[in-house]
């Protein structure tokens, strides 16, 4: 097989193959048998006459189709691996000349565009200022001691706000017990706004085996079109009380979170600053390397198929469509709530799809002229943290995610890496102060 390369504009081109000798041969003979198999010629049984009868019967273009179609994707492959060429997008063939000696294949193809790469060393930036404030040790510190929250009985006294109202209930309109309106034992926590308006303020007061008819009005906007803006009355029954008590700030309570190394309240405010400095930190590399690569990315240039950009709007609406799913929604009902066609959708989040597409060109390109490679240690190790992360086995994860596919984003993220590592940081301006300042006011 002889193959030739013709590119041309926007990343399309023509890969033509000229199939010829045994191969050409053989796949006309194969085309023959299978065709053969299949013709009726009376007095004879099926596929058993002779082969020039058949021959009569059969157009040589019949068994060049047939034969082409055996042959398409092989010459395919063998023209992509010859040629070096990178598909996008699945190829639409043509034919050209196609006789007994020779059949010329044409693949209308579409590759991975060719990257400019605009500076990407030596890029120069400002380093974050990385702190842990007083406040943010402090909120830190109440959100711990609300996780240690306990519920406990309150033996005497009524339902108050901030209360938990063990209650038994059930709901009527017209008289008429209705669907979803009757909850047993159910623990409503007094003004959290979770019941339909006016029914939590209406439990204020009353005491644990206390009964109470409550009248309310559904919303307008209420989901149960039966009930939406129409009046109910709620058979409740309160039969406990339960209160939130949260522990106090202290020593007792840095020791009850079981941690290495953390005996005092004191040992537990360094352990939270250094933790939102780490945290902080990663968020700071993150911001860097997203802003990093912005940049190298507008500075280089790249002619994107439009095949990849609807290809990426593709995977961001599949990408959505799970997260959206995993939440328990359906999707149709999802766009039903946002008032929406998927079309919409699919435009709304496809905004950004050229850049992501540049973006990963760009590394991809970054990746090859550093010749940054990726190891089968590295594959393996990725593996590992992904089943560590998802608490899974790594045999499940290797199930799911594609070897090839992994390689390819982790050398994008080395890419991304080496971007960050050969950057340049600035170091901060002196301050001026005192007399300095004050001759620099002064010259103003």
């Amino acid at each position: 097989m002889k193959f030739t390369w013709e590119k041309k504009e926007n990343s399309t081109g023509v890969l033509s193959a000229a199939v010829t000798g045994d191969i050409w041969e053989k796949a006309q003979a194969k085309a023959f048998r299978k065709i053969a198999a299949k013709v009726k010629i009376k007095g004879f049984r099926e596929g058993q006459a002779p082969e020039a009868m058949v021959r009569r019967m059969v157009s040589e273009q019949e068994i060049f189709y047939d034969a082409i179609d055996m042959i398409a994707n092989e010459v395919l492959a063998e023209g992509i691996k010859e040629q070096e060429l990178s598909l996008v997008d699945r190829p639409s063939l043509e034919l050209g000349s196609v006789t007994k000696e020779e059949a010329v294949l044409k693949f209308n193809c579409t590759v991975s565009p060719d990257v400019e790469l605009g500076d990407y060393k030596g890029l120069e930036y400002k380093p974050a200022k990385v702190t842990a404030t007083a406040g943010e040790i402090k909120e830190e510190l109440e959100r711990i001691r609300k996780e240690y929250t306990e519920q406990v009985i309150k033996e005497d006294g009524a339902v108050e706000n901030g209360d938990i109202a063990v209650i038994d209930f059930e709901g009527f309109k017209d008289g008429v017990a209705f669907e979803g309106g009757k909850g047993d034992n159910y623990p409503l926590e007094i003004g959290s706004g979770s019941f339909i308006p006016g029914f939590e303020e209406q439990l204020v007061g009353m005491k644990a085996g206390e009964e109470k008819e409550i009248n309310v009005t559904f919303p307008e906007e209420y989901g149960a079109k039966e009930l939406a803006g129409k009046p109910a009355v709620f058979k409740v029954k309160v039969n406990s009380i339960k209160q939130n008590v949260v522990p106090e700030l202290d020593d007792d309570l840095a020791k009850d979170l079981g941690e290495e190394g953390i005996e005092t309240l004191k040992d537990l405010e360094k352990k939270i600053k250094k933790d939102i400095q780490t945290r902080k930190k990663n968020e700071a590399e993150e911001a860097l390397k997203n802003e990093l690569l912005k940049r190298v990315s507008e500075a280089s240039k790249v002619e994107i198929p439009e095949v990849m950009i609807e290809t990426e709007k593709d995977y961001m609406l599949n990408d959505m469509k799970n997260r959206i799913a995993n939440q328990g929604i359906p999707f149709k009902q999802y766009l039903e709530l946002i008032k929406k066609t998927e079309k919409e959708v699919r435009e709304d989040i496809g905004g950004n799809a050229a850049d992501r597409v540049k973006s990963r060109l760009v590394l991809a390109k970054i990746a090859a002229e550093e010749k940054l490679k990726v190891t089968a240690e590295d594959i393996e190790a990725e593996f590992k943290d992904m089943a560590a992360s998802y608490r899974m086995s790594v045999d499940q994860i290797k199930h799911y995610v594609n070897a090839d596919d992994l390689s390819y984003d982790l050398s994008l993220r080395k890419a991304l890496d080496f971007i960050k590592d050969k950057a340049v940081a600035l170091k901060p301006e002196p301050k001026t102060t005192g007399k300095k300042a004050a001759n620099e006011e002064k010259d103003a």
